[in-house]
């Protein structure tokens, strides 16, 4: 795979990340539509610099219900333009299942986008499920004379055991056009379209445990030292949080940037449980912090959906506790999962006028 390198100065690099266009980029099926529309919501929020997202579309709905939309900086890709002419990716499609080959994507979206896209700088893929809570440039200020960022889950002392599972999080990962970057790419590519599976062998996780040496392995590889960008469900417990008079939240006095939401689920329209995994814990603190705000954002973004397409319901009942939401009716609730066998019957707290939330085993 061939991209036309452009290599610029520090300077130019500096310029270029403060005065002109940023891009970004991610992928997503209907499954995760209400979610990519709250990340944009976030971005177009919190952004202070002009910015493209580039949604690659892995179903026609998604596509359709995008462009319909119209969302303001979104620019959607069809997942059959990523494959066309890709024997490599097609082979790989063939040995794996979905969601293994979503992960196997992810450096084929980013090299493509570099491909088509010649005034495309400097790229960030973002996971779908992010949300951003402050403006993403101490990213970008890190990133000045470096070629690629990743960053780390910093796990929680609670989560160690999952080290093994890669101390590095793809849930967003910069790349700069230039030699460093697209040998980083294409190296993770090969790897990625040889193996990607959703269990452990032979040093291997997806396509995650690939990013372990990359800052051996690689030059201008820089790791994100920024305690805001990163923050999850497997590191949240460690960390001190304040909100100023403007509502903004701080980690350890530092301003939170983004927090990835993995575990969310759905399990109605009303209704959504904080995490599927159970060894998720959480406290009110960080539930009105992070969990809140993002809950109500996904609503918002449903009602988008359901205004071009009435009756929408992909990825809104994932999780088997339906027999719970015949007493929520219609009011917005949160609860947090007790067991894999069911739940905790507790006086719910309220958080807001409409907001309730049912504490569980996960709560601390």
């Amino acid at each position: 795979m061939f991209i036309h390198v452009t290599v610029t100065s520090s300077s130019g690099w500096r310029a270029l990340l403060n005065m002109s266009m940023r891009y970004y980029c991610t992928y997503f099926d209907k499954g995760y539509l209400v979610r990519a529309i709250a990340l944009h919501a976030s971005l177009s929020k919190h952004e202070s610099q002009p910015f493209t997202l580039y949604a690659v579309c892995l179903d026609e709905l998604t596509r359709i219900l995008l462009e319909r939309l119209q969302l303001p900086g979104v620019s959607t890709i069809p997942l059959h333009e990523i494959e066309n002419g890709d024997n490599e990716l097609r082979k790989a499609r063939l040995n794996r299942n979905l969601v293994e080959y979503y992960w196997t994507l992810t450096p084929t979206v980013i090299i493509r986008l570099l491909e088509w896209n010649p005034h495309v700088e400097m790229i960030t893929y973002l996971d779908a499920d992010l949300f951003f809570f402050s403006s993403p440039q101490p990213i970008f200020d890190e990133l000045v004379g470096h070629s690629v960022l990743i960053h780390e889950h910093r796990f929680h002392e609670e989560f160690k055991p999952a080290l093994k599972y890669g101390r590095f999080n793809v849930g967003l990962l910069c790349f700069r056009r230039n030699r460093d970057a697209v040998a980083v790419l294409n190296w993770w590519r090969d790897r990625c379209n040889e193996w990607c599976y959703a269990r452990l062998e032979s040093g291997r996780f997806g396509d995650q445990l690939y990013l372990e040496d990359w800052p051996e392995r690689f030059s201008g590889v820089h790791v994100l030292s920024h305690i805001g960008a990163g923050l999850a469900p497997w590191n949240n417990l460690q960390y001190d949080y304040s909100v100023d008079v403007c509502k903004q939240v701080s980690v350890n006095n530092q301003p939170v940037i983004f927090y990835h939401f993995h575990g969310l689920q759905f399990a109605h329209t009303n209704y959504v449980v904080l995490s599927k995994i159970f060894a998720h814990k959480f406290t009110l603190e960080i539930i009105r912090c992070f969990y809140l705000p993002y809950v109500k954002s996904l609503h918002c973004a449903l009602n988008l959906v359901r205004h071009v397409m009435p009756g929408f319901e992909f990825g809104l009942s994932g999780y088997a506790a339906i027999e719970y939401t015949a007493i929520l009716k219609d009011v917005a609730n949160l609860r947090v999962m007790a067991d894999a066998d069911g739940f905790v019957t507790t006086e719910p707290v309220p958080l807001g006028d409409e907001y309730l939330l049912w504490p569980a085993g996960q709560l601390m």
